[in-house]
Order: structure tokens, then C-alpha cells, then sequence
């Protein structure tokens, strides 16, 4: 099972925007179904809204990941330039 990585109120703007996003792009691919870059649109947006539901974003678990990586090859402390 999937640990949710992001916040409540990050999933409710997931949601809002993936909703608006696939309706807008819905709404124009119904008048001119020739522009097929809007079906990518509609897909992002729904994609936007899968992750709000399962409050977990791919990309901020890679990015989680690659920070402790990060940490581990520096002995775990800050990085002091001076």
C-alpha cells in the first residue's frame, strides 16, 4: 500500500485544479477534436485528481529519496561552503 506523502489540504488543490484542468480541456476537445494535445491536457488533469485522492505524488517520493541519498553521501549534516 501506498503511504500518502502529501497533505490534506495540497490533495484538495490536487483535486481542484486536476477537475478544472480536465473540464476545460474537455469542453475544448468537444468543439475541435482535431487538436489532440488537448487530450494530453485531460489526462494530466485527471492525473492531478488520482493523486489527490490517494494523497500520494510520484514525484515528491522521488525527490524524498534523492534527498536522503543526498544526506547519507554527505555524513547527514549541513553543507557549510565558507
Amino acid at each position: 500500500m501506498l503511504k500518502p506523502n502529501i497533505g490534506i489540504a495540497n490533495a484538495l488543490i490536487r483535486i481542484t485544479v486536476g477537475l478544472t484542468l480536465t473540464a476545460v480541456a474537455s469542453a475544448k476537445f468537444a468543439k475541435n477534436p482535431r487538436r489532440e494535445s488537448l487530450i494530453l491536457l485531460i489526462l494530466l488533469g485527471a492525473m492531478k485528481v488520482g493523486e489527490g485522492i490517494l494523497r500520494f505524488c510520484p514525484l515528491t517520493l522521488m525527490y524524498d529519496q534523492a534527498k536522503e541519498n543526498r544526506e547519507e553521501e554527505n555524513g547527514g549534516g549541513t553543507y557549510n561552503p565558507s
